[in-house]
């Protein structure tokens, strides 16, 4: 329901993984180790900053229910790179060389970027909130 979901390695210690929705560019990061259980892992840390950002429980498991289907390739969204390289940096900023930073609360700190989605609603968080909401308005109108 919510789109693709876009990778990249954060070379910190401890490596991370931050994953970013296209459609909401809402960021997700996670342990990068040990990196042959990573796709495994994905749904459970997306999941888990969903529920964080206080998704309907029904509304996860329906992302759950989708993402059980992935496959690996190259990033083609460019704009989407470019909000990884942002995501980066502030990641980078908003540690303040801790070695091991809460990757929950760090999502959705960085998640309150304003700025990423100009012609939408500012921020990551406020877009994945707003998606919500249309989805279940539209759910609600359907069953009427």
């Amino acid at each position: 329901m919510l789109g693709p979901w876009y990778a990249t390695a954060l070379f910190w210690r401890p490596r991370l993984a931050l994953l970013v929705n296209e459609r909401t560019l809402l960021p997700v990061l996670l342990p990068l180790a040990p990196a042959r259980s990573l796709p495994a892992r994905v749904p459970d840390e997306i999941a888990t900053v969903l529920d964080a950002h206080q998704v309907p429980k029904t509304f996860i498991a329906d992302e759950l229910r989708h993402m059980q289907d992935y496959r690996f390739a190259t990033t083609t969204n460019r704009s989407v790179v470019g909000i990884m390289n942002e995501f980066t940096k502030l990641a980078g900023i908003y540690t303040d060389d801790s070695a091991h930073p809460n990757l929950v609360t760090l999502s959705l700190r960085l998640a309150t970027t304003r700025g990423l989605l100009y012609a939408k609603n500012v921020s990551p968080d406020r877009e994945l909130t707003a998606l919500v909401r249309s989805i279940a308005e539209a759910e609600a109108a359907g069953a009427t």
